[in-house]
C-alpha cells in the first residue's frame, strides 16, 4: 500500500509541473485587449479617437503599439496612455490613438497587436477588428456636371509680426566678433590711450585739491593745511612715477630728482616752517614754494606723458 501511494505521489507531482504552466498562459489569455472607436462615422482627414483596453494578471508585463506600429488604413497623429490600474487581482492597461484616414473605402477596420513579454519569449494578441463607417459630404456618385467655378482674391490678409530671433542672434555675434577683432588688432593703442586718460584725470584732481590745500593755508596761515599740501604732492608723484618718495626725506627727495633747484628750494623753505616753527614774515616765500611744487609736478607729468 505505501509502495503503491508513492508511485501515485510522484504522478501528481509530474502531472502538475505539466499542467501548472498550461493553466498560468491560460490565466494570462483568458481575456483578448478590446479595442473600439470613440464614434461610429468619420469625415475623411478628420481626426478619430480609438481606445485600447486590456485586463489581465497584474504578474504580465504588457506593451501596447507606439507609433512606429501599423494603423492601416489610418494614419498616427498622436496617442495617450493611462496609468496601469489593479482592483481585485487584476490589471487594467488603456490608451487612447488619435488617428485619421484619407481613404474613400465605405467601412474601415482597425485591430492592433498588444504585445505580452515571457522571458525570452513574446506573445502577440490581436485585438477584435472594429469598423467605423465612413461619412460622406457628397451621396456616393452625385458627380456635378461642371466644376464650380473658383473666385479669385488677390487681397493681402493682416499677418502677425514676428521676432526674427536667427537673424537678430546672428546679428549680436557678427557685432561681438566685430568688436573683438577690433580689441584684439587696437589692443596696444586702446591700452595707451586709456592710459593717457588716467594720466590727465588723476592729474587735474591733483591740481585741483592742491590748489584747494594751498588756499586755505593762504586763509588761515594754518601748518596743517601745508602739510596736506605737501603730502599730496608727495603722494601724487609716487603714483605718477611709480616710486615711494613719500617715505623719503627732503634730502633724499632732492638726490632723487638730480639736485633739482626748484625741488631743494621749496622743499626747504616748506620745512623751515612746518618743523621749524620759523614761518617767514614774507609771504611770498611760501607761496614761491607751492608754485615751485606746482610748477616741477606739471613737467613731471608731462614728461611721463609724453612716453605713455
Amino acid at each position: 500500500m505505501g509502495k503503491w501511494w508513492g508511485q501515485l505521489r510522484r504522478s501528481l507531482w509530474v502531472l502538475g509541473g505539466v499542467l501548472l504552466p498550461c493553466l498560468g498562459l491560460a490565466q494570462a489569455t483568458d481575456t483578448l485587449p478590446m479595442g473600439r472607436f470613440q464614434r461610429p462615422g468619420v469625415r475623411v482627414g478628420e481626426v478619430l479617437e480609438y481606445e485600447l483596453i486590456y485586463r489581465h494578471a497584474p504578474s504580465l508585463a504588457v506593451i501596447f503599439p507606439d507609433s512606429a506600429a501599423d494603423f492601416a488604413p489610418f494614419e498616427y497623429v498622436s496617442r495617450r496612455y493611462y496609468p496601469t490600474r489593479t482592483r481585485r487581482g487584476r490589471s487594467l492597461d488603456r490608451a487612447i490613438y488619435r488617428l485619421r484616414t484619407f481613404r474613400l473605402d465605405s467601412v474601415q477596420t482597425l485591430s492592433l497587436p498588444v504585445t505580452i513579454l515571457r522571458g525570452r519569449d513574446t506573445l502577440l494578441l490581436q485585438t477584435p477588428p472594429a469598423q467605423v463607417r465612413l461619412v460622406r459630404v457628397l451621396p456616393a456618385g452625385t458627380v456635378p456636371e461642371t466644376p464650380p467655378v473658383l473666385r479669385q482674391n488677390l487681397q493681402l490678409q493682416p499677418v502677425a509680426q514676428q521676432f526674427n530671433y536667427p537673424y537678430w542672434l546672428a546679428g549680436l555675434a557678427s557685432v561681438l566678433l566685430l568688436a573683438g577683432g577690433l580689441v584684439l588688432g587696437f589692443r596696444q593703442n586702446l591700452r595707451r590711450r586709456y592710459r593717457r586718460y588716467r594720466l590727465r584725470k588723476n592729474h587735474a584732481y591733483f591740481l585741483a585739491q592742491y590748489a584747494r590745500h594751498v588756499e586755505r593755508f593762504t586763509l588761515s596761515r594754518s601748518l596743517t593745511n601745508m602739510e596736506r599740501a605737501i603730502t599730496l604732492w608727495k603722494n601724487y608723484l609716487s603714483t605718477l612715477e611709480d616710486n615711494n618718495i613719500s617715505s623719503l626725506t627732503t634730502r633724499e627727495i632732492v638726490a632723487h630728482y638730480q639736485n633739482d633747484a626748484d625741488v631743494g628750494l621749496a622743499l626747504r623753505l616748506t620745512d623751515r616752517v612746518i618743523y621749524g616753527n620759523q614761518e617767514s614774515e614774507d609771504e611770498s616765500e611760501t607761496d614761491l614754494a607751492f608754485v615751485l611744487l606746482r610748477t616741477f609736478a606739471e613737467r613731471q607729468f608731462q614728461k611721463v606723458y609724453a612716453v605713455s
